[in-house]
């Protein structure tokens, strides 16, 4: 026969040798174009969570960082803006914050806060008609939006009003309340926006 003298260890090795080479080399290709996939450090650096210190933020004075992208206000209201909101009630598109597309279910409440941190507001500071920044306006009845303003956020570019705990009232062009982003406190005087964690 022509192939007795064929060393059927060393076609074994060869095969073998050849499938590991073919195999590393595939591995090489696939890593960075599965690598690829995989989002970049400032991708992922963009939707981190925010450690916000509020421990020096003084009553009424608003507080802006950025969060994805997106302006978040933190206002540390004070005992009277607090207590100016449940008279607004009737003046409110969504007094009691039912649209749960607006903020986590622990914010569903009149000062759309967690419980215990009332006179902590966060929310995302981007008007729901169009995407223009509102204005902080916590001033009295100031002469340009009447007697009865007890306080919050005007929108220059349409119009739109929102109450003090980012509520929208009614005959404006913005449809929904100020979202409220997910968040909790991680001490006293530290705030975590962007994860729902701890207690409620």
């Amino acid at each position: 026969m022509a192939n007795s003298g064929v060393d059927k260890s060393r076609r074994r090795f060869l095969i073998a040798a050849t499938s590991v080479v073919g195999a590393a080399g595939a591995a090489a290709i696939a890593t960075p174009f599965l690598a690829s996939w995989s989002p970049s450090a400032r991708a992922l650096a963009a939707g981190a969570p925010v450690e916000v210190s509020v421990g020096k933020v003084e009553p009424g004075q608003l507080l802006r960082v950025i969060w994805r992208g997106k302006p978040v206000w933190i206002v540390n209201r004070t005992k009277e803006m607090l207590d100016s909101l449940p008279g607004l009630a009737e003046r409110l598109k969504d007094p009691n914050s039912d649209n749960i597309k607006q903020q986590p279910e622990y914010a569903k409440n009149m000062f759309r806060t967690r419980k215990g941190k009332e006179q902590y507001l966060v929310l995302v500071g981007i008007c729901t008609h169009l995407g223009c920044s509102p204005t902080y306006r916590p001033e009295l009845a100031p002469a340009d939006l009447g007697a009865d303003w007890k306080g919050g956020w005007y929108c220059p570019c349409h119009g739109s009003r929102f109450d003090l705990a980012g509520r929208v009232f009614k005959n404006v062009p913005a449809g929904a309340n100020l979202e409220v982003p997910p968040y909790y406190f991680k001490s006293d005087s530290t705030i975590l926006i962007g994860e729902n964690g701890g207690k409620a």
